[in-house]
């Protein structure tokens, strides 16, 4: 089964592409729902349709803290290159070394020259 991501409005449709060539599935949030919805509509919509959420904004991560949840997983960009030509490689790098567990619940950081993961609940 591929790892599904739904891309936050703050990360470009760019990715979508790239993402699905590299194998794993990937969609847009504006091409789903109202670009203009609150945090929590697009984590409670990734949680009921088994998808990773893939983002800039620290609200998510926050959410999850706040929250002790579970799901969904939860990947963040941290750093300005957030452009697929700008750290596609070390994005895809850090998804296939980690989705078992984005798969099992996950926050995997993303940042300039590293990438971690904590598992959830925070």
């Amino acid at each position: 089964m591929r790892l599904r991501l739904v891309i936050d409005v703050n990360l470009s449709p760019d990715w979508v592409p790239v993402l699905d060539e590299a194998g794993f599935e990937a969609v847009h949030w504006s091409h789903i729902g109202d670009p203009s919805a609150p945090d929590r509509e697009i984590m409670d919509w990734a949680v009921a349709e088994g998808y990773t959420v893939f983002s800039h904004d620290l609200d998510f991560s926050t959410m999850l803290a706040l929250t002790h949840a579970g799901r969904p997983s939860l990947i963040q960009l941290r750093g300005p290159k957030v452009l697929p030509e700008q750290i596609a490689g070390p994005l895809i790098a850090s998804l296939r070394r980690f989705r078992k567990d984005l798969e099992s619940g996950a926050l995997l950081l993303i940042e300039p020259g590293r990438s971690r993961v904590r598992i959830l609940p925070l």
